[in-house]
């Protein structure tokens, strides 16, 4: 389907068009599944709302373990690293020289000094 040849206004009422089809057939096809599966249950002698809620409450079962790796779940804690540079004026202020450098040590270098000159003001 060559498209090229349509104006803008074309396009966009063909967007609409192809959005509300895809609505209407994932609407339908999750209709006929949600028919099939309660159909399966029925079949077994189960019923489909027991199985649904029987899942949502079951404990989730560990992936099968394959040659990749994944991410912990868990969030790795960051250690707090020791202050290296202090504020001039106010040595309670520091920054360990890591990450994005604060304003104060920004204009101290624009100054033209240098920061290792924070380093002694320590303490």
């Amino acid at each position: 389907m060559d498209l090229s040849g349509l104006s803008l206004a074309e396009l966009r009422q063909l967007e609409k068009r192809v959005t509300a089809e895809i609505r209407r057939k994932s609407d339908s096809i999750k209709r006929n599944l949600l028919k099939q599966m309660k159909k399966m249950a029925s079949d077994e002698g189960l019923e489909f709302n027991d199985l649904i809620d029987e899942a949502a409450t079951a404990e989730p079962r560990p992936a099968p373990a394959s040659g990749k790796r994944k991410a912990s779940a868990a969030p790795r804690r960051k250690t707090k690293k020791p202050l290296k540079y202090f504020h001039p004026e106010n040595p309670k202020i520091g920054w360990t020289g890591h990450g994005r450098k604060p304003g104060w040590v920004i204009a101290w270098l624009d100054q033209g000094k240098p920061l290792s000159a924070l380093e002694k003001s320590a303490g």
